[in-house]
């Protein structure tokens, strides 16, 4: 027995029991990597003791709830990994309603502190996906809540960094439980360094909250894709002229030609409604819309973006039902539906966003493979284009080949994700620098190896 597998045997017999020695099926379908073993500390310092005693050979790869879906879920980047599974640090250690902050572990879910929240003044920001996904690890994949890239909740961090030691950095509770939810640090900010990294383990986290809305309205747009290049560009000016709050988001539902635009409208109830029907008349007097409705309700996903926009992710399970046929406990393992997901950035301009649907397209008849791409217009210059496929599990091959695909042709676009799959996920960083700090804060190599790192080539 080897120095490593004596280690994994001592600390899980410390710890009480261990998961499975494989990742378990991925719906992605992406290569099953071979892992050693699965610890589950159930606190910090059982994190602490469990990184400062790392022998060699050891490397591990830190995971929240696992529900990293079409990206690769619970798989590490390389083989050999030990999977570091902190669901069991699943604490809301502090919750301050007077300033609009949370102080929550890896393995919080977003529909546990949005069930904390419901009825007070404050809201979070939520995903659209499972109301069973981290926030936490969501966050450090600054993934897209329905009011802002996640990465902006974020206020402060606690990180265990290869040997042990513990840092709290940002803004954090003192001694009194006072905070300021301040997102930035004073000097060098160190916070960045640990989200889409390799560099340390996160074991808590200040999210900042979000005032809840008085009234909040949903307006539908729909309109001919042969349009799209213009409606984009008009509703860039309704985001810049703030008629439209949240993230703007246009649907394509298949290979229809018909598109869907959703807009939030929401705040202090008289003045929402003023904006809500200044909206309604100048999308109703554009010209560029077949259908403007004020109301949209009584279908599925108006009434889930409604809901999440208030901060309740709980209508979103019903999704994973139609989709696989499960919760999101059995969204990996259900035996025929695959799912991948592709998320570049484009500049919030209609030519960007029509030259994209044109390529995604493109890629799915060259594959015969179906893609669908989701606009999310996240800030009033950025678009968020999450391009997502559901496809036979059998026919996993193509998916992936189409995936190739288009990392490569959005690239020759100068179109880069934001969020990589576990097949593509090198960092876009001076490699000098990245290797640099990776020598500084884990000289050992024992985090996530190949996780955000640089090409080696």
């Amino acid at each position: 027995m080897s120095e490593a597998e004596r280690w994994l045997r001592e600390w899980s017999h410390r710890l009480g029991a261990t998961g499975q020695a494989d990742t378990g099926a991925n719906v992605g379908m992406f290569r099953t990597r071979r892992v050693l073993g699965t610890l589950r500390p159930a606190d910090v310092e059982q994190v602490r003791a469990i990184l400062r005693t790392a022998v060699p050979g050891v490397t591990l790869h830190p995971l929240s709830t696992g529900h990293n879906w079409g990206l690769g879920s619970r798989e590490p980047v390389r083989d050999g990994a030990v999977l570091l599974d902190l669901r069991r640090l699943d604490r809301v250690r502090h919750l301050d309603l007077d300033v609009g902050a949370a102080v929550v572990e890896p393995g919080v879910t977003q529909g546990r502190l949005a069930g904390l929240l419901a009825g007070s003044a404050y809201m979070l920001n939520v995903t659209a996906s499972s109301a069973h996904t981290s926030i936490v690890g969501n966050a450090l994949e600054r993934g897209v809540g329905l009011r802002r890239q996640r990465c902006e909740d974020v206020a402060g961090l606690e990180v265990v960094l290869a040997d042990g030691r513990l840092l709290r950095l940002g803004s954090w509770p003192d001694g009194q439980g006072r905070v300021v939810p301040y997102r930035h640090e004073v000097g060098p900010a160190l916070m960045p360094l640990f989200a889409q990294s390799s560099f340390g383990v996160v074991t808590a986290a200040v999210i900042r909250l979000l005032p809840r809305p008085r009234a909040l309205h949903l307006v539908r747009l729909r309109f001919g894709a042969g349009r799209l290049a213009e409606v984009v560009d008009e509703l860039r000016d309704y985001r810049g002229q703030r008629l439209v709050g949240g993230v703007l988001k246009i649907y394509q539902s298949g290979d229809s030609e018909e598109c869907t635009a959703y807009c939030c409208v929401d705040g202090d109830p008289e003045l929402a409604a003023l904006a809500r029907d200044l909206l309604l008349r100048r999308a109703g007097g554009s010209g560029l819309f077949d259908d403007v409705c004020a109301h949209p309700g009584g279908e599925q996903l108006p009434d889930q973006l409604r809901r999440c926009l208030g901060g309740d992710p709980g209508g979103n399970e019903a999704v994973l039902r139609d989709w696989f046929g499960t919760t999101s406990g059995g969204v990996d393992a259900n035996p025929g539906t695959g799912y991948l997901f592709f998320l570049p950035l484009l500049p919030f301009r209609g030519a960007a966003v029509a030259r994209a649907r044109t390529l995604v397209r493109q890629v799915g008849a060259e594959t015969g493979t179906r893609w669908q791409a989701t606009v999310n217009a996240i800030s009033g210059d950025v678009i968020d284009l999450a391009v997502s496929c559901l496809f036979p599990k059998t026919g996993a091959a193509r998916a992936h080949q189409a995936l190739g695909l288009l990392h490569r042709r959005f690239a020759e676009h100068g179109w880069l994700p934001y969020r990589l799959d576990v097949d593509h996920m090198t960092a876009g960083g001076p490699p000098e620098v990245l290797g640099r700090l990776k020598e500084l804060f884990d000289p050992r190599g024992v985090l996530a190896p190949g996780r955000y790192e640089p090409d080696a080539g």
